[in-house]
């Protein structure tokens, strides 16, 4: 299956920088020279805590598994969202943020007008086919100032972009592997999430995308 038949209806730009609205770009391939290495990084992460899917409020799982590194990690349950400095499932701190993804982070929200980010949490999203996020606003975070920087890795998915309003009309952005979201300042709290994964196996990861989505939550 090409990139073509997957996004038919939108096509990938061939710019290196794509502008999506005025504080938001996509840089294509910007994390691709280290791709293999991040997934090291991942796999290294998740032996110390274990994906999972985790529980809404309203008691629906998601079908999108996440696990945490950094000084804070991102949960859910039936009591509501927040972040947290152990991990639930084996009360143990968090593993640490790799130096490699800092790094990453850094450069990324610099390349994009956001100099000086240091993310706190990575929030890391496993995806298989059928899987996909709903829209939603990052929210949890304390400071609204620091921008997301999210980064894909393996299968390539539909990124759905959206307003200050959960009825706005979000746009639809193929993402591939290697490719890294910024957003922050005027657009930090539009809605965005993905659209359900199709399956189109990835040399590296089989049908599987991860999403590494930095953020400065503290």
């Amino acid at each position: 299956m090409t990139s073509g038949d997957l996004f038919a209806d939108h096509p990938p730009a061939n710019d290196v920088r794509v502008a999506v609205a005025p504080a938001t770009l996509v840089l294509r391939g910007f994390a691709l020279a280290e791709a293999p290495a991040l997934v090291a990084a991942v796999e290294n992460v998740t032996q110390q805590a274990p994906f999972r899917h985790m529980v809404t409020p309203g008691g629906f799982e998601m079908s999108v598994a996440l696990t945490n590194c950094g000084q804070l990690g991102w949960t859910s349950d039936r009591r509501g969202y927040r972040y947290a400095t152990h991990d639930p499932l084996t009360g143990n701190p968090w593993p640490p943020l790799p130096d490699l993804f800092l790094d990453l982070a850094s450069r990324a929200a610099a390349e994009t007008g956001f100099p000086g980010f240091v993310p706190d949490a990575c929030l890391i999203n496993r995806y298989v086919p059928g899987a996909r996020m709903s829209l939603h606003q990052d929210r949890d975070e304390q400071d609204f100032g620091a921008p997301i920087v999210s980064v894909s890795l393996g299968m390539p998915a539909t990124f759905l972009f959206g307003g200050h309003q959960r009825a706005d009309k979000p746009q639809r952005i193929p993402l591939f592997h290697g490719d890294v979201v910024v957003w922050g300042g005027p657009d930090r709290l539009r809605y965005h999430g993905v659209a359900p994964l199709k399956d189109a196996p990835h040399p590296l990861l089989g049908s599987r995308r991860i999403n590494l989505t930095f953020r400065k939550a503290g």
